[in-house]
């Protein structure tokens, strides 16, 4: 056994300290007051330290490469340099301390693949949950990924396809999106008797459903579907965000979660139609919050410039210094409650006994300087140190 302290711990959803987290083999098995253990293991003391869970980043993209232009990065290469590129993003959210990845929309086997490798080499990147190509209408939001569905039973048969594959979740573009041409981010590509379809035939094979969705339609439809994660819900119209206090309250009553997108790095240009749109888009995401509706934080990585793999720690810190959260909330957004709307129950995003032992140490305490987040000192997954060098 190996005991790691520090001066403080965060558990998944509180502050604690100090304290000291033992872990043996891929499993922490105490958390414990300083000194509990001594005699028994090797202490490794960090002293002003915060040890926190493995941060869970609930959207990625593991194989897009950050440029502007997504479609023309797709067409250029084949699925092997996909992977490729792919393997080198998953090293780089790993080194952050994102030691879980939920990968919502890769082309072919590409993400499953990279979830096998990363499985078998605990240093190759996160845990991946892959969703393979997301489905989507003919010519509509990330169809080059290969998911184009026509209708209800099109949808259906895409989803027995992907279960066969072995994906982890099922990705249904409920609305257009912002970095496919001729789409729109506020009208519906699907309705509600297709999202139904899509629900059923993946809950039926025991899969959940991640819907994208932008524009309130899209979003009010995904949620009477029954789907378990709402991505983005900006709640977007042709020209701004809508106001649309009903549709918030039926979000907190019905308890979907709902996955935010946060995260830019400070200085890359935004898309358009977010930057224009960050006032109102922030004032949507206090609104959700004060409404009770269940968030998570995910970063959407690969778009685009402003989105590296590594991007989530800076998720945290905007979380707090834009949108007012607590560090402890948002903190717990990227890692017990992440975990918990994957389907991770208590394997991932907390520090108590029976846990994974993916932890990520951070110098300094994070409850007095949240910015500390994207400064790690020392990054495990499954107990093997996989601390860049």
């Amino acid at each position: 056994m190996h005991v790691i302290r520090a001066a403080q711990v965060f558990d998944g959803e509180h502050f604690h300290g100090p304290g000291d987290v033992v872990v043996d083999g891929p499993t922490v098995v105490a958390v414990s007051e300083p000194g509990e253990y001594a005699s028994a293991v090797t202490v490794e003391d960090l002293g002003d330290a915060t040890v926190v869970p493995g941060l869970v980043d609930s959207h990625q993209h593991l194989s897009w490469d950050c440029s502007p232009d997504p479609l023309g990065w797709h067409e250029a290469h084949e699925d092997p340099q996909l992977l490729d590129r792919a393997r080198t993003n998953a090293r780089r959210a790993l080194a952050a301390g994102v030691t879980t990845v939920r990968d919502l929309g890769s082309r072919g086997r590409v993400g499953l693949d990279l979830r096998e490798e990363t499985a078998r080499q605990t240093t190759a990147g996160p845990t991946v949950l892959a969703s393979g190509p997301a489905l989507t209408t003919p010519g509509g939001h990330c169809w080059f990924l290969g998911g184009e569905c026509a209708d209800a039973a099109g949808l259906a048969a895409a989803v027995a396809r992907l279960d066969e594959a072995g994906v982890d979740v099922i990705k249904v573009m409920a609305t257009g999106g912002n970095v496919t041409a001729g789409s729109a981010p506020h009208e519906s590509q699907f309705g509600l008797p297709e999202l139904r379809a899509v629900v059923a035939a993946a809950h039926g094979a025991g899969l959940p459903v991640a819907a994208h969705a932008h524009g309130t339609g899209g979003v009010a439809d995904a949620a009477a579907a029954g789907v378990d994660t709402i991505e983005h819900c900006s709640f977007m119209t042709a020209d701004g965000i809508a106001q649309d206090p009903q549709l918030v309250r039926r979000l907190a009553e019905s308890q979907v979660v709902v996955s935010l997108t946060a995260g830019a790095v400070p200085g890359a240009a935004l898309l358009p139609a977010i930057a224009s749109r960050m006032p109102a888009l922030v004032a949507h995401i206090q609104a959700l919050r004060e409404a009770g509706v269940r968030c998570i934080l995910g970063t959407d990585a690969g778009i685009g410039p402003p989105k590296p793999h590594d991007v989530l720690p800076l998720a945290i810190v905007q979380a707090v210094q834009l949108a007012g959260f607590p560090i402890a909330e948002a903190l717990a957004m990227s890692t017990s409650r992440a975990a918990e709307a994957l389907g991770l129950g208590l394997r991932a995003g907390r520090v108590r006994p029976g846990s994974s032992a993916d932890l990520l140490v951070i110098a300094g305490r994070l409850d007095q300087d949240p910015t500390a987040i994207t400064r790690p000192v020392r990054v495990l997954r499954g107990g093997v140190d996989v601390t860049s060098p």
